[in-house]
């Protein structure tokens, strides 16, 4: 499964919200430093299941979308020489490449699209709605099987961040 501890406590009655806040028993923890210690056990299983993993113990925690947000971005280079560098809530620095890609889930009742960057062994930074405003700014158009796609490169990698014509 995780690895780890063969002792599993069940459910720590941790949260993590939309908004990369996170939650112990209903209350928001409120020191960084603390919740970048947890950052730190974060596991994701393989059915999708988050669970903090720490060498004496496990336990699963909720998460409403991803673990982290990608809160701010920079970017170097132009084309397909682009890279394309996250900043999450909790500091991490992620690089958007073969190993780190970003995908983009549209709602389908909404229309609505969600940006996500792959940080770590499964686990996500949803992209931010401004710094997903900004990979907007810098993406450019290109034809796929007769359709329009916009998208971005980073790492070498074209991203696509979604369809100009249906």
């Amino acid at each position: 499964m995780l690895g780890g501890p063969a002792e599993t406590c069940g459910d720590f009655d941790m949260r993590i919200a939309r908004d990369g806040t996170w939650y112990y028993r209903g209350s928001p923890i409120g020191r960084k430093p603390l919740v970048k210690l947890f950052a730190t056990v974060l596991r994701r299983d393989a059915e999708g299941g988050y669970w903090l993993v720490t060498p004496v113990e496990r336990g699963r925690i909720l998460v409403d979308d991803a673990p982290f947000v990608a809160v701010a971005m920079s970017a170097a280079g132009e084309g397909q020489a682009r890279t394309l560098t996250f900043t999450t809530n909790l500091d991490q620095t992620v690089t958007a490449g073969p190993d780190r890609p970003i995908r983009v889930v549209i709602d389908p009742d909404t229309g609505e699209p969600s940006p996500y960057v792959l940080v770590q062994d499964g686990l996500e930074a949803l992209i931010a709605r401004p710094v997903f405003y900004d990979l907007v700014e810098l993406a450019e158009e290109r034809m796929v099987d007769g359709r329009r796609e916009l998208g971005i490169w980073s790492g070498g990698m074209f991203f696509m961040l979604g369809r100009t014509e249906p």
